[in-house]
């Protein structure tokens, strides 16, 4: 599930000086294999070539970021400032101002929906707001009896790549954590994860979408 978000207004703080919080560096796990400051690719559907429709270099495809602030480090810096579940984070961009944040969606005890935004860089929160979900009721009832967090999840896929994203699968019969990975190469993986063992296995559907676009590529 890729949470579509609408953002009212996000609070944004001023950034002074490049160093890396250190309040996040060390966490007492295996964090250090898991941080990643290689840099990673992100990039949309349409520019995964790096050209836009018209065959021109496309700005998009050549955004890069440095991933100092792990998947589950940003989850943790989120919930310091809101508590509740998390059921998303996604390194995306903000909206309008073209600069790379962590979004991590949070639900809180009272069932509102809040949307942190978190530097990638040093791990602060950068702002904060309430959004309007419709899927409150089912999100909760997949994560009824779960025992593997969103940051668990994160910390479990990240030895397969840098995480740019983990996200609640509620739908279908077969719920779990979904992540995506990219290498330093800026390939793409998405994995799933098991809600209760933690399990990370490559998700198959995604592939098997995959071969299915590339067949209708060749048509």
């Amino acid at each position: 599930m890729k949470r579509n978000i609408v953002i009212a207004a996000v609070t944004a703080a001023a950034l002074i000086g490049g160093g890396t919080a250190t309040a996040l560096a060390t966490t007492g796990d295996d964090q250090g294999s898991a941080r990643q400051a290689a840099t990673t690719q992100l990039s949309n559907d349409d520019a995964r070539d790096g050209r836009d429709d018209d065959g021109d270099r496309d700005d998009d495809a050549e955004k890069t970021v440095s991933a100092d602030v792990t998947a589950s480090e940003a989850i943790a810096s989120a919930l310091k400032h809101t508590s509740g579940t998390v059921v998303s984070a996604e390194l995306d961009d903000e909206d309008d101002s073209g600069k790379v944040v962590w979004k991590v969606d949070v639900l809180s005890g009272d069932n509102t929906w809040h949307s942190v935004s978190v530097d990638p860089a040093n791990g602060k929160v950068l702002g904060a707001h309430t959004d309007d979900e419709d899927d409150t009721a089912q999100v909760r009832a997949a994560l009824k009896g779960s025992s593997v967090t969103a940051e668990e999840a994160a910390k479990a896929a990240a030895g397969k790549g840098v995480v740019t994203s983990v996200d609640l699968d509620e739908d279908g019969k077969d719920k779990s954590w979904e992540a995506e990975t990219r290498t330093s190469a800026g390939a793409e993986k998405d994995w799933k994860i098991d809600l209760t063992s933690g399990k990370v296995t490559a998700d198959r559907s995604d592939a098997q979408d995959d071969d299915a676009d590339d067949a209708d590529d060749q048509d």
